[in-house]
């Protein structure tokens, strides 16, 4: 089969295919060829070395959709699955154009949602319903600030935020980017370089919940949040250090929970791949290249100036 790897850290150019042994199923797995994978933030540190994999060759790749090739626990072949753990299956990452995955870490994508669709709402999808519902425990009509509403988990957790009855505050960087996110249902959208979001929600009423990715924010985060409310922090886009005032933490008596590596259940991937099916939401796709093409994809991530989901697909 072929593969994207690495087999020594350094710029995009790095990440070439190569053509590898196929993986051998285990009998609890099943065996699946891979039509579209995604590019995440990990890739690109894995990539250059800033987070050490464990063994070189490396092949990338932290989801995947694709055909299942053979009958085997439950799956019958020519299923469409997406799997958001495709880092810890046989053959690879989600570069590899096979893997041989756990049954239990498959989802069933549904008839009318696409490869690129499901694997674009894929772990983003995963970390935002994770954060909002298992962790988060949010309700209906709550009011909920996600930051970085136009990252991949941030603009997926808007839309199941509405679609679960919360008034929704995010963040974005720019006009342009304010106007796109209102169009994807935000209440209300601050522009962080011209206003403070923290004062900004404090004066609105706060926020039952607030979803941090940015970490360097949490002051603002903590201000942000209403008497007893939530901070469920899942991400550090801005950095791994805060400054924070504790005696106003202390008195708002606002609960701050770390995220980890966020997956929601198989269970409840399906349930938000219907909800696509559906079109109540829609994964946002910036741009789809050929496999062949991740060095040029890794430039685009890098360059931080896309909105949406860079997929790679396997023709």
């Amino acid at each position: 089969m072929k593969a994207i790897q690495f087999s020594h850290y350094g710029d995009p150019d790095v990440l070439q295919i190569q053509e590898v042994a196929d993986p051998i199923p285990a009998p609890d797995e099943v065996l699946i060829e891979v039509k579209a994978t995604t590019v995440n933030r990990l890739d690109l540190f894995q990539r250059n070395g800033s987070r050490p994999v464990e063994k070189l060759p490396f092949t990338p790749g932290l989801e995947a959709a694709g055909v299942v090739l053979q009958d085997s626990n439950n799956f019958k072949a020519g299923d469409h699955v997406l799997t958001t753990r495709a880092s810890q299956a046989r053959g690879g990452g989600g570069y590899a154009s096979k893997l041989a995955v756990p049954a239990r870490d498959l989802a069933r994508i549904p008839a009318n949602v696409s490869f690129e669709q499901a694997v674009a709402a894929g772990l983003t999808a995963s970390t935002a319903w994770g954060s909002l519902f298992d962790l988060g425990n949010l309700q209906k009509g709550e009011r909920v600030l996600i930051w970085a509403g136009s990252s991949g988990v941030g603009s997926i957790g808007i839309q199941l935020a509405k679609q679960a009855g919360a008034w929704v505050a995010t963040t974005a960087s720019s006009e342009e980017r304010v106007d796109a996110l209102k169009q994807l249902g935000a209440d209300l959208v601050i522009n962080h370089r011209q206003q403070s979001v923290g004062k900004v929600l404090q004066e609105t009423g706060g926020a039952n919940l607030v979803i941090e990715l940015v970490s360097s924010s949490l002051q603002e985060s903590l201000q942000a949040a209403a008497p007893g409310g939530r901070i469920i922090l899942i991400g550090n886009l801005g950095g791994k250090e805060a400054t924070v005032d504790t005696q106003a933490w202390r008195l708002k008596r606002v609960s701050v929970l770390g995220g980890g590596q966020l997956h929601t259940s198989v269970a409840n991937e399906e349930k938000f791949l219907q909800l696509i099916a559906e079109k109540a939401i829609t994964p946002l796709v910036a741009r789809t290249l050929p496999i062949e093409q991740a060095a040029e994809a890794h430039r685009l991530l890098d360059a931080g100036e896309l909105q949406g989901k860079i997929v790679l697909r396997y023709v």
